[in-house]
């Protein structure tokens, strides 16, 4: 299984592709330099296979890349930042 993260700033969300098929997504709102993070979803047939938490490590690592802040008002992101401490910091309070 191949698996790719990639921000869609059109759409405003990060998407996850399986073998070239679209899986998920996790939907962002800019507020200036901070990233406003609103719902994550996952498609039902990639459900309880890890894809959920690939998503968002894969975004939380480009965020960090590019030294980009976020919130999460999502509460799949926020237990994930809660489970992961390492990703502690990119979180900024609402601008």
């Amino acid at each position: 299984m191949s698996t790719l993260v990639e921000d869609n700033p059109a759409k405003h969300r990060f998407e996850i592709l399986v073998d070239d098929a679209l899986a998920g997504f996790t939907a962002y709102l800019p507020r200036g330099e901070v990233l406003v993070f609103t719902h994550t979803e996952v498609d039902r047939g990639f459900q309880g296979k890890g894809v959920g938490g690939t998503l968002i490590r894969g975004t939380l690592d480009q965020l960090r890349a590019r030294g980009t802040k976020l919130v999460p008002q999502c509460p799949f992101m926020a237990a994930f930042i809660d489970k992961h401490p390492e990703y502690a910091d990119l979180v900024a309070d609402l601008p």
